[in-house]
């Protein structure tokens, strides 16, 4: 069985057409072919903004190969903007290319030093890099332009995490569930998964989170973390019973039931 940050790292590392083909029998993973181009070549004949609005289509299908292929056509047919560099970096990013990636988006932050986007994704290409130094000085950089965007702070949260500065990690975490309380439930369209190498980092990310649900009085979503934690084998899970942000869940029926069942660690 593949433990949680073994197949994280499965996710980071291997390409992702691979992820696609697992074969019949679950327990082995079969690399697969390089991703191939689906749709028709761009048109000659086409402006800069239809071949920039295909290439939009073509990246929301998750067509990141093609949709390099129209920006590159639009960039041939117009000055380059910091937004057409940007989508090109995202296609880039997705597609493991993280030199060119960082490269696009490098770009465009020197064109404009206002796009909060590129200097989040480039903290991205960063952060899968494990410099969680340089991440965090683009995150920052984003979230000074854009103090609104929960994403920004949960993904400084993770770079702090990856340092493991686990204080400023929560309280990223906290603004960034202030601006979205779904930030850590929804999937981005264009997302990277978090870097936590040991069973005691995943763990410790779990409580952290079910410790900032818990002081929001989301007591669900609290109780849900509080079991990962568990399940991950967080070595401090008595503190459920001392830190004061778990003070109402504690009254929850629920929580005695959870800790009365001593959730069994999942092993690796």
């Amino acid at each position: 069985m593949l433990s949680w940050n073994r197949f994280s790292s499965l996710l980071l590392l291997l390409p992702l057409s691979t992820l696609q083909s697992f074969s019949q029998n679950t327990e082995m993973v079969q690399v697969g072919p390089p991703p191939i181009h689906r749709a028709e070549p761009p048109a000659s004949s086409a402006s800069a903004e239809e071949l920039e609005g295909r290439g939009d289509q073509l990246r929301a299908e998750k067509d990141y190969l093609d949709a390099m292929d129209y920006y590159q056509a639009a960039a041939q047919k117009s000055t380059v903007s910091a937004s057409l560099l940007n989508k090109m970096g995202i296609c880039d990013l997705m597609m493991q290319r993280y030199k060119e990636a960082r490269k696009n988006f490098s770009h465009a932050v020197k064109i404009d030093r206002t796009h909060s986007d590129a200097y989040n994704n480039l903290g991205v290409v960063y952060y899968v890099s494990r410099d969680y130094g340089k991440a965090i000085k683009n995150y920052q950089k984003a979230t000074a332009l854009n103090s609104s965007a929960a994403s920004y702070y949960s993904n400084l949260g993770a770079a702090y995490f990856g340092k493991k500065d686990f204080d400023k990690a929560a309280v990223s975490y906290s603004k960034a569930l202030e601006l979205d309380p779904d930030v850590f439930e929804r999937s981005s369209r264009a997302g990277v998964q978090a870097q936590l190498p040991s069973p005691q980092d995943r763990a410790r990310y779990d409580y952290v989170l079910a410790k900032l649900y818990a002081q929001r009085g989301v007591a669900e979503r609290s109780l849900h973390y509080l079991k990962k934690a568990m399940e991950d084998g967080y070595k401090d899970i008595a503190n459920v019973y001392k830190d004061h942000e778990f003070s109402e869940v504690r009254k929850d029926p629920r929580f005695a039931e959870l800790m009365a069942a001593k959730t069994i660690q999942i092993p690796e």
